[in-house]
């Protein structure tokens, strides 16, 4: 005999009539399974549960019935669930009959109907088929049951791997921001130490500059000689454009400077330069140009590239003590794809065969105010100041070096698609056709230094104008707002008080009043970019007389 069903897995037999429902039941316990006998529909309905294996039912014992709860637990079975039952029906065949059990098997859903009288082995057979059929739907509940918790489980994989994930991008958020704290940290350490060299090395070059032009003032108070103060001026003029060169490295340097770029022929430009090479290198340095045929122009400001030539001729002398020969080349370059360069550039190349670099000065050459010259003979901005022209023009820089066979330094110069003005640019009619006993005009100069402003007077006096001076914007716009005429006016853009020079142009221009602005700076910052932006001329300190009275031409033109 077959072991009986475990508890709770069992067969409901409901038979009212006679002893149908035990003898059923004992048949079905000898064949191994465990059966709960029914007395009627309401006890049936009682221990019906989905843990129940089949429901042999005989048909009396529904046959015009109340069967609503019946029906309605058969239809809310859950998905997985489809209780089989085993009907015992009779041989009557009426309409009725038949009509009313199409009904039932239709309810009922999964029926197997025995007609009665029914053999033992038949009947046994039938309800273990219901029963294995009822196991593989626990087989299907237990695989579903079992998805199900692995869903669940992998849900809260899922939103653990999430929560760590979370935790993680905000370490490195943290961290990342801690690297910038520290970085932006180790720049300002940077600035500071720079500036401490900037200090020491700066403030000689510009003592040794105003030795030169202080003792020279004072010289010439003592001095009746035309052709010793001849000597005096020029000394103290060189000494000036010294510090004016000075202040553009500086500038340069910091990338505030405004470069001018515009179309420049390098064969002349550089030509141009040849005396000034020769005279500034010495007898014992010889300088080559050597320019490919149909060298194209390029986009630069020419008065920075003369300065960049010059400071690595210079660095080229310094490294050949004994003398030898500076080549200056110029290549075309087409399409370059270099560091994010890409097009049409043209190669300028500064060759010397001198003492050569070692590889770590060559990593630290275009560093800031690093030099491996003796103190006093170089501020090490000239070749930082090489670098940020480079980078401001839109090119780039490049060395080659070994130590005894020389160094190259070669610039790749972005290519100008427009040729280049006749006249090259920054020359300046030195000859000043003045007229001091004509008016040239009314010029409203606002200007807060005082020495600036006597000087500046002076230089307009020449130039025949007169001049009334303010020290800020607001007294300039009371001085226009008593109708005195003026054909110009000429201010510094960096003032104190509540407007600059550049917000004082732009009220000129709101009030209707047709009068040129001219503004002028000696820091190049985002205030003269933003003068040019909106129109205005800016003449960039110091200048020249021959440079103001050129400037003024063309403004008032």
């Amino acid at each position: 005999m077959e072991a009986p069903e475990p508890d709770g897995l069992r067969v409901l037999v409901l038979a009212p009539i006679g002893r149908d429902a035990s003898a059923a039941s004992e048949l079905l316990s000898r064949a191994g399974l465990s059966t709960e006998v029914c007395r009627d529909l309401a006890c049936l309905m009682k221990h019906l549960t989905t843990e129940v294996a089949a429901v042999l039912l005989a048909e009396e014992a529904v046959y015009r019935k109340d069967s609503t709860a019946l029906a309605a637990w058969v239809q809310q079975q859950p998905a997985w669930s489809d209780l089989p039952f085993v009907v015992l029906t009779s041989h009557v065949v009426h309409a009725n009959v038949s009509g009313w059990r199409r009904e039932l098997v239709s309810t009922l859903r999964n029926v197997s109907l025995l007609e009665r009288p029914v053999q033992a082995i038949t009947l046994t057979s039938t309800v273990q088929a219901a029963v294995r059929a009822r196991r593989r739907q626990f087989e299907l509940k237990a695989l579903l049951d079992a998805q199900a918790a692995a869903a669940v489980h992998l849900e809260e994989l899922v939103f653990a791997r999430t929560r760590e994930l979370e935790v993680t991008n905000e370490e490195l958020r943290t961290q990342m921001s801690e690297r910038a704290r520290i970085e932006e940290s180790l720049r300002q350490a940077q600035k500071i130490e720079a500036l401490g060299q900037l200090t020491g090395g700066v403030a000689h070059d510009f003592n040794n500059l105003l030795m030169v032009i202080l003792g020279g003032l004072e010289m010439l108070d003592h001095t009746a000689d035309g052709a010793r103060r001849k000597l005096l001026m020029d000394g103290m003029r060189q000494a000036a454009h010294r510090g004016a060169a000075l202040t553009r490295q500086l500038l340069a340097f910091s990338r505030r400077q405004a470069l001018q770029p515009q179309p420049v022929d390098l064969v002349a430009q550089i030509g141009g330069m040849r005396e000034l090479l020769d005279r500034s290198l010495g007898g014992n340095v010889q300088v080559q140009l050597e320019f490919s045929e149909a060298l194209w122009p390029v986009h630069v400001d020419p008065g920075e590239l003369e300065l960049v030539v010059l400071n690595l001729a210079v660095n080229a002398r310094d490294a050949m003590p004994k003398g030898g020969v500076i080549i200056v080349r110029a290549r075309n370059a087409p399409s370059v794809h270099l560091d994010g360069l890409r097009g049409d550039f043209v190669r300028l190349s500064i060759i010397d065969s001198g003492v050569g670099m070692s590889t770590e000065v060559q990593r630290r050459v275009f560093e800031p105010f690093f030099t491996t010259k003796e103190v006093g003979k170089g501020s090490g901005l000239g070749l930082a100041q090489v670098y940020g022209f480079a980078q401001q023009s839109g090119g780039n820089v490049q060395i080659e070096s070994e130590v005894g066979r020389g160094t190259t330094v070669s610039l790749l110069l972005p290519r100008s698609i427009l040729p280049p003005a006749t006249n090259a640019v920054g020359s300046t009619d030195s000859t000043l056709k003045t007229s001091p006993h004509s008016s040239a005009g009314a010029v409203l100069l606002v200007e807060d230094d005082n020495d600036v402003a006597v000087m500046v007077s002076r230089m307009l006096g020449t130039l025949g104008y007169r001049v009334q001076r303010v020290a800020s914007a607001s007294a300039a716009l009371a001085a226009l707002a008593e109708d005195r005429k003026f054909d110009l006016i000429f201010s510094d853009i960096m003032m104190p008080g509540e407007l600059d020079g550049v917000e004082l142009g732009r009220e000129v221009r709101e009030r209707g009043a047709n009068i040129p602005v001219l503004l002028t700076s000696g820091y190049a910052d985002a205030a003269s970019a933003r003068a040019e932006s909106e129109g205005f001329g800016v003449l960039r300190k110091p200048y020249t007389l021959a440079e103001l009275a050129s400037v003024l031409k063309i403004v008032r033109t």
